[in-house]
């Protein structure tokens, strides 16, 4: 372990000060709302409390952190029904790509945000993990718990969904 993350792992108050913006961050691009985000963090950082003599002596404290944050996430949609929410038709803009309005870019931002909460758990944790974390298949399917391959193939299917929605990689 590095002398920084010895620091950083010398009490669960430490590890939060020298991690928590950007375990915060995470919760955000796994959960798409600020809200959820407090709760889905402080909920993990209950657990990392309770279990913070595992958390220290292992080799990656973040890594073994992202992976409780990331399960507790994808745990909690098996339990909670998030199904469809009524949209009012006129509510619904039509995006106009070729505009050359500052506004649009934040637009596009906003229609992103929007694809990636229709994917379900899963494939939307894969996707921010590739894209947001920079991890590579083989940390994604060790952060997971799943196969490499299910990495794959969660990316690829999630790719296709957000392709048929009109979303270019």
């Amino acid at each position: 372990m590095a002398p920084q993350e010895r620091a950083e792992t010398a009490s669960v108050e430490a590890f939060v000060a020298a991690r928590g913006e950007q375990l915060l961050r995470l919760a955000y691009l796994v959960t798409g709302s600020h809200a959820d985000a407090e709760d889905l963090l402080q909920d993990t950082l209950a657990d990392v409390h309770r279990k913070w003599d595992r958390v220290r002596a292992s080799d990656h404290p973040y890594a073994y952190v992202r992976t409780m944050l990331n399960h507790r996430h994808i745990s909690g949609r098996r339990r909670k029904w998030h199904g469809e929410h009524p949209t009012d038709p006129a509510d619904v803009v039509a995006l106009d790509r070729r505009a050359s309005d500052p506004t649009s870019a934040v637009a596009e931002h906003d229609e992103l945000w929007h694809l990636l909460a229709t994917l379900p758990p899963r494939m939307r944790t894969v996707l921010v993990l590739r894209y947001f974390e920079d991890l590579d298949d083989v940390e994604i399917a060790r952060t997971l718990g799943i196969a490499v391959s299910s990495v794959r193939a969660s990316a690829s299917r999630a790719l296709a969904v957000l392709r048929t929605k009109g979303v270019s990689r």
